[in-house]
């Protein structure tokens, strides 16, 4: 899989559109922060009145599809409950990011936007974050790139780890 990033902004997520963008919701986090705060702000405060009235509350497990356009460039935005973030381990970011490659899978989606499980709220480092989706994605074809959602920061711990895992089967 080719790993590309994009700067949390609604200026580069508008020039980086793909069919879909995937974001997660953290349970309790309110307003949403991170891509999904910026894409509420975008829609009005849609996804944030879906929050209010019960629909998604961003519970482990739970998956919201909206579409995006014609406020957005991306055709989907599909967003990923990824629990309380004091329970937020390891154990959890595998299940989500499992989830997102089997819905991205279904969609038939083989590139995306996608801001990793747990990043807005810095749960799980870049680096490991990129490292344990590189694990799960080493065998699977269906993904073309993603363009994952880093700070300047984020996007030069994870090109790191690129390098070495690069050298290392060199």
């Amino acid at each position: 899989m080719d790993l590309r990033f994009v700067a949390p902004s609604l200026r580069r997520l508008d020039l980086s559109g793909t069919e879909v963008l995937v974001a997660g919701l953290i349970k309790g986090e309110r307003p949403p922060q991170g891509v999904a705060g910026l894409i509420d702000w975008r829609l009005s405060g849609r996804i944030s009145q879906l929050i209010l009235s019960g629909f998604s509350d961003g519970e482990l497990g739970d998956v919201l599809l909206i579409p995006g356009k014609p406020k957005l460039p991306f055709d989907k935005l599909v967003f990923f409950g990824v629990g309380a973030a004091n329970e937020f381990d390891e154990r959890v970011y595998r299940l989500v990011l499992e989830k997102v490659l089997k819905t991205l899978e279904g969609l038939r989606a083989r590139r995306a936007v996608v801001e990793l499980p747990g990043r807005s709220a810095e749960l799980i480092s870049a680096e490991r974050a990129a490292s344990l989706l590189l694990d799960l994605t080493e065998a699977r074809l269906e993904h073309d790139s993603w363009t994952l959602v880093e700070t300047g920061e984020g996007q030069r711990s994870i090109q790191k780890l690129l390098l070495r895992d690069r050298r290392r089967r060199e």
